[in-house]
Formats: structure tokens, C-alpha cells, sequence
């Protein structure tokens, strides 16, 4: 008997293992009509071809109504049209372009050199201690880009990444955590308002100066403009690619096999960070609304209903990936859907491949060997496939 599931139960990710749930769904229900606990419901989307389908399509599956489940509709009345994710073209395009003006290769030259050194101390200290928690090492690297790319200044990355970790990275419990998660949205607001005047005064070769510089049409950005987009980026900055760095890692202790074909064979380097964001597909979901009346995936669905891409189950779809539930070091192709696709396209997809390869670099350099030192506990969310915890002994090598 077909029993119906709520994806969007937060516990599912903490508490259960999603897999089958996922397989069956794109099996039998591939664009699914997901009700909540609450009685709303929305589409929820679990093949690769239906989820590219509608993501690479703004014209009848927008973004300006939300790009995930859950959002405060306070603050996504005040951000849409003013953040990039919650932003339709043509005005979409334009702020993109805006922003995608602070990758320079000079800022990228400059991050990489600074990322070798962050990510070789963290790595040196876990090893000197004998054993660490790793979602504390890897928050290290991401938090150091992006506040460096923004010019935030090294002493306030601390603040940045606990402001960020309540911000969004898991589902609010209660009045009371829901109050201290726009709590640290605000704080997080205020501080992108000081260092947004002191850029203006003396501008610097960064992401925030772009943006307090930047203009469309003619006309600078607002400030709402630039504190929504500053929020945007050092949310996804930190937390997706802290949890695919975690979650790679525990796929390589899980697969010795793959670790050592890593190890040995530098050259299927890029591959296996192409395979560490598909197998762990950080971001589970994104949000779109359809913007008129519209058939997917043989379901009717109609203008004003959510439509939702659930990413790892697109992910593990055996119609494009071999063996899908296997962690490959060089598979190839690898059509992963992690960073989206169409106009979304993640804008800082590269930096973030980057910081993996960086991190994944030196593991290999120093490392012999991890292990689990404890349990693994998952994140309780329906936005991110993360971890509160990877305990973890490293071997040093000789």
C-alpha cells in the first residue's frame, strides 16, 4: 500500500536515510504532489528531465515568488526584485552582471593563494590534535573566500559564519529560534550597511565595491539591492560548499578505495570534486512558481502553484548517471544538477570547485588515512543535505 510522504519534513534528512524514498518517487510519482503536515501542497519534481526542464525555463517557472520552501514572506517581499535569487530576467540579468564584475582574475589569483594557506593550517591543526570535528575545519575554508571576496576583514569571519549557520541552515524549531535566525539575518544586514559606506569612501579591489559602484541602467544600486545580494552570497558561500566538503570526505573514508585512487592518480582530481557536488547535492532544493497554466511530467499544474527541483534525487536518476548510488572519483560525464541550471546557474560555481579542489588538494597531500571517531549525526533541514557532525582521525603521511 502506497503510503505518501511529506519531503519537506525536515526530521526525513536527520532521522532517515531519503534514498529509497527518492528512487521510488522518480519511479512512480516523478513529479510529485507533495501535501504538508499543514495541508499546502506543492510539485515536487524528483527526475533529471523534468527538473531540467523546468529550471532552464524563467518564462513559465519563475523565481520572483521564492526560491525555497519555508521563506519568511516579510523578507521575501522585501528582496524580490532586489535579490538575485528571487529575481526574474530581465532585471535578473542585469544585477548578475553587476556581481559577476568582482570575479576578476587578479580577486581569484588572490583567493586562491589565500585559500592554499587556510586550508593547509586547518588540515596541520586537525592533524596535531589527533582527531577533530571536521564540520569545524570545513567551515574554515569557504568562510575565509567569501568574506574575503565581499572585504570583510579577517577578524569579523568568526561572526560572519555563526551569523550565517543561524541564518539558514536549518529549519527553526520554535518561535524563539525562529526569532534568533531574524535576529541574525538583521545583524548580518547592519554589518553589510558599515562596511557599504566605507567602501564607498575608499573602494577596494572586492565584491563589495562592485556592488556599492555598480549600476543598471544608469541608476547605482540601492542598498537593498546590495545588502540582499551580500546576504545571498555569503549564505551560499558558507554553507553549501562546507557541507559538500564534509560530505566528500565521509564518502572517501566510506569508499577506502576511491581515497586511494585519489591519492595515487592526481589527474582524476577534477572529476572527483565534480562527483563530491553530485554525490552530495548540498542544496536539496529550489523553489519556483508557475507563472501560467502548464503539464509536467503528465501532472497538471496550474498558475500560482510551487514547483520544487528536488536536487539529489535528480541527482541519483539512473536514466542519465551509471551506478548513481555509488561514489566514483572519475565518473565521467557527470550531468549534475548541484549548482542548477538555466539562468541560476550557481554565479559562484567556479570559486566553489575551487575551494573543494583546494581542500581536497591538501587533504591528499597530508593525509594517509581518515576514519570516523564518532557518530555521524545529518543536519534536521529540508533546505540543505548536511551534517552537524563528522568526527574524524586523520594518519598523517610520512
Amino acid at each position: 500500500m502506497y503510503t505518501p510522504i511529506d519531503l519537506s519534513d525536515p526530521l526525513l534528512y536527520r532521522d532517515a536515510d531519503p534514498e529509497p524514498i527518492w528512487a521510488r518517487l522518480r519511479a512512480e510519482h516523478p513529479v510529485y504532489r507533495n501535501r504538508r503536515q499543514n495541508g499546502e501542497y506543492f510539485w515536487a519534481v524528483m527526475t533529471h528531465r523534468f527538473c531540467t526542464e523546468m529550471l532552464t525555463d524563467p518564462d513559465v517557472f519563475g523565481s520572483a515568488n521564492g526560491m525555497r520552501l519555508d521563506s519568511d514572506p516579510r523578507v521575501l517581499a522585501a528582496a524580490t526584485g532586489k535579490m538575485l535569487n528571487v529575481t526574474d530576467p530581465p532585471r535578473h540579468d542585469k544585477i548578475r552582471k553587476v556581481v559577476s564584475s568582482a570575479f576578476t582574475p587578479r580577486t581569484v589569483d588572490r583567493l586562491e593563494s589565500n585559500m592554499r594557506k587556510t586550508a593547509a593550517r586547518a588540515i596541520d591543526g586537525a592533524i596535531t590534535e589527533g582527531g577533530c570535528e571536521f564540520t569545524r575545519v570545513a567551515q574554515q575554508l569557504p568562510v575565509s573566500v567569501i568574506c574575503d571576496m565581499l572585504g570583510v576583514p579577517p577578524h569579523d569571519w568568526d561572526f560572519m559564519v555563526e551569523r550565517t549557520r543561524f541564518a539558514w541552515s536549518s529549519t527553526a524549531l520554535d518561535e524563539a529560534d525562529e526569532a534568533r535566525k531574524v535576529q541574525a539575518h538583521t545583524e548580518i544586514l547592519c554589518y553589510f550597511q558599515d562596511l557599504a559606506e566605507l567602501r564607498r569612501r575608499d573602494p577596494q579591489d572586492d565584491l563589495m565595491s562592485a556592488l556599492v559602484h555598480g549600476e543598471i541602467d544608469g541608476v547605482p544600486l540601492t542598498d537593498q539591492e546590495i545588502f540582499y545580494n551580500c546576504d545571498a552570497l555569503v549564505s551560499g558561500g558558507n554553507e553549501t560548499t562546507r557541507h559538500a566538503t564534509v560530505g566528500g570526505l565521509l564518502a572517501l573514508i566510506e569508499n577506502p578505495d576511491q581515497w586511494h585512487r585519489l591519492r595515487v592518480d592526481p589527474a582524476v582530481m577534477p572529476s572527483a570534486i565534480q562527483e563530491v557536488v553530485r554525490y552530495t547535492s548540498p542544496v536539496m532544493h529550489a523553489l519556483r512558481t508557475a507563472r501560467v497554466d502548464v503539464e509536467l511530467g503528465g501532472q497538471r499544474i496550474r498558475a500560482g502553484d510551487h514547483v520544487v527541483a528536488w536536487l539529489p534525487s535528480a541527482n541519483r536518476d539512473d536514466e542519465v548517471f551509471t551506478e548513481p548510488e555509488r561514489f566514483l572519483v572519475d565518473r565521467s560525464p557527470n550531468r549534475h544538477l548541484s549548482f542548477l541550471q538555466g539562468n541560476h546557474y550557481c554565479i559562484g560555481s567556479a570559486l566553489a570547485k575551487l575551494e573543494l579542489t583546494v581542500m581536497f588538494d591538501e587533504l591528499v597531500r597530508r593525509v594517509e588515512a581518515a576514519e570516523k571517531a564518532g557518530p555521524v549525526r545529518r543536519l534536521r533541514s529540508n533546505l540543505l543535505w548536511g551534517f552537524d557532525s563528522l568526527p574524524v582521525k586523520f594518519t598523517p603521511r610520512s
